[in-house]
């Protein structure tokens, strides 16, 4: 992973930051995630880290950070190589994690564990399951999903869905419905389906051959996926059921493949922003600022060259992470897609943006070997926002047909 999953405390801050409460929970049979490697990132060297934009903005954030969560984490390490996207992304986590909101605090970092676990980033885990402890979580739910709340774990279809198949996600997902109006909908589902047999008494076998050759190809759409890595470590495995559930291509030879998202059918801006700025007040604008920022992020340079404008390469970029999540721009020429971007980077991109976990320095290694640390970042920080984006247009429509 770019960001490496380190868990190393440095000397008289363990208790600060959580660590020192990991390393007790441990010794009550709580498995807590390794390290991994060896400072912030595991592709880019520490001295590079440290010595890339060392400008005093950068270095002002830094110390914004550490005063605030009491540790400076390797995603911020990372990040600080653009200064002006990490102040965006640091307002929206503090607002989402620690400010006032509708979650207490430990269940906030309960599900950002979940969200983690999916990718099966340790280091996100750990971070998160000292956080947990830090607000007074209760240690016993760390064992496992299983032993969470109930509300909690009935958040595991959504977020896996959110994670690896966000086109599947329905008005039903977003639903809250207790276990009585789950019996009545089933009820009456049954009550439909004996009148549709009734009244189709006269059906014909080749109608019956028809409609089984329909389901087996539907059901080719919910198989487990063949990605999946059973080399998940046990200590984040125990917050991840249905493990092998993973990212699908959203189109397939010899298959149906789930309806296309036109994004002018349903846009960030006119409708996803609106919504969510409505469900929970700032949000929506913090979050925009951060796609701005991200999108619009540029130096005007490419590897050795200065002055030069890149926006058709970040849309290419931003633009291909919507496509393999099904999302489609009527306005957009994705022959430009194919002229930009080569093998090696469409292989990196699509391998961060669906199943992370499988990221590796060789990779990260082959595609733009000219080009500086810090613009590969920036490439990363396009796929995060891009994805993100992705996923919160297919639940916040979700949410729209709920309401509507």
């Amino acid at each position: 992973m770019l960001v490496a999953g380190s868990q190393r405390c440095p000397s008289g801050l363990e208790e600060r930051l959580g660590c020192g409460a990991l390393r007790g929970e441990e010794d009550r049979g709580i498995k807590v995630p390794r390290q991994l490697g060896r400072g912030p990132s595991a592709f880019i060297p520490l001295e590079e880290i440290l010595q890339e934009g060392v400008e005093s903005s950068r270095r002002q954030l830094l110390i914004e950070a550490f005063v605030s969560a009491g540790r400076v984490d390797n995603i911020t390490m990372v990040m600080g190589l653009h200064p002006q996207y990490l102040s965006s992304f640091w307002k929206t986590q503090y607002l989402l994690l620690r400010m006032d909101g509708p979650l207490p605090y430990h269940k906030r970092h309960y599900i950002a564990i979940m969200a983690a676990a999916r990718h099966q980033c340790s280091y996100l885990v750990g971070l998160h399951m000292g956080e947990f402890l830090q607000v007074g979580g209760n240690p016993a739910w760390l064992q496992g999903l299983h032993c969470a709340p109930q509300k909690l774990r009935n958040l595991n279809e959504i977020n896996k869905l959110l994670a690896h198949r966000p086109w599947l996600i329905t008005k039903e997902h977003i639903e809250g419905k207790d276990a009585l109006q789950e019996v009545e909908a089933l009820m009456e589902r049954m009550k439909l389906l004996q009148e549709s047999q009734q009244e189709e008494e006269g059906v014909t076998q080749e109608e019956m051959a028809t409609r089984f050759e329909l389901e087996k190809t539907e059901s080719l759409l919910v198989a487990p996926s063949d990605l999946a890595d059973h080399s998940l470590q046990s200590s984040v495995l125990c917050f991840v059921e249905d493990p092998e559930f993973g990212y699908k291509d959203f189109t397939r030879r010899g298959e149906q493949a789930p309806p296309t998202f036109r994004a002018q059918d349903y846009t960030w801006e006119d409708h996803g922003y609106s919504l969510i700025n409505r469900l929970y007040p700032d949000v929506g604008q913090l979050l925009d600022e951060k796609f701005q920022v991200v999108y619009n992020l540029t130096y005007n340079t490419i590897a050795m060259h200065c002055g030069v404008d890149t926006s058709m390469l970040r849309r290419a970029i931003w633009n291909y992470v919507h496509c393999v999540f099904g999302i489609r721009y009527d306005d957009y020429d994705y022959g430009e897609v194919n002229q930009l971007l080569e093998r090696s980077l469409k292989i990196y991109i699509k391998t961060v943006a669906c199943y992370p976990e499988k990221t590796t320095k060789r990779m990260y290694a082959q595609f733009w070997r000219h080009f500086k640390h810090s613009e590969k970042v920036h490439i990363n920080l396009l796929l995060l926002e891009a994805r993100m984006q992705a996923a919160l247009l297919y639940a916040l429509r979700a949410v729209t047909r709920y309401m509507t």
